[in-house]
């Protein structure tokens, strides 16, 4: 039987890379008692990275280990942040369903940042590297391809982890 209580969440980080999703993540788990579940993580674990273009093969396999994660946290009544770009919206779609099957909230947070914010932020990280860097190729297709949330989706819009103090989360 599912975990039904009240305070189990499911927050679902959307956004490009280079948005503020892991720094969003980071400043949100201590608010809500959760655990950050991390796409790229999974893949660093999995010998992958997704700035260098990783099949699709690989990125289902990734997305069915963090399901798998998820699961068993909102099963043992532990709030869940999934850290990933949350594109196309069928997989906000499915993150929002397993919310629902699991008795907890689901917030979807879209991080939305101008691209010239995120060519700046990858600039800066090149010339001082505190993640890995994302080829330009994968980086333009990222860009050009990426499904932000449409309105029907009820996203809670920020543009950095500073907005998290005007938002109830």
């Amino acid at each position: 039987m599912p975990h039904m209580g009240s305070h189990t969440r499911l927050v679902l980080l959307c956004g490009t890379a280079f948005s503020g999703k892991s720094t969003v993540a980071r400043s949100l788990a201590p608010r809500l008692s959760a655990h950050v579940v991390s796409l790229d993580e999974i893949n660093e674990r999995r010998g992958l990275w997704g700035g260098d273009g990783i099949p699709v093969e690989e990125w289902i396999h990734t997305h069915e280990l963090a399901t798998d994660e998820v699961r068993d946290l909102l099963a043992a009544g532990t709030s869940a942040i999934v850290d990933d770009t949350s594109s196309p919206r069928s997989l906000r779609d499915n993150w929002r369903a397993l919310a629902t099957a699991a008795g907890a909230r689901f917030t979807l947070v879209y991080i939305d940042v101008a691209h010239a914010t995120i060519h700046r932020r990858r600039a800066a990280n090149q010339r001082n590297p505190r993640r890995r860097d994302v080829t330009d190729a994968v980086l333009n297709q990222h860009l050009t391809t990426f499904e932000p949330p449409h309105p029907d989706e009820n996203a809670i819009r920020i543009r950095s982890a500073e907005d998290l103090q005007s938002i109830g989360i």
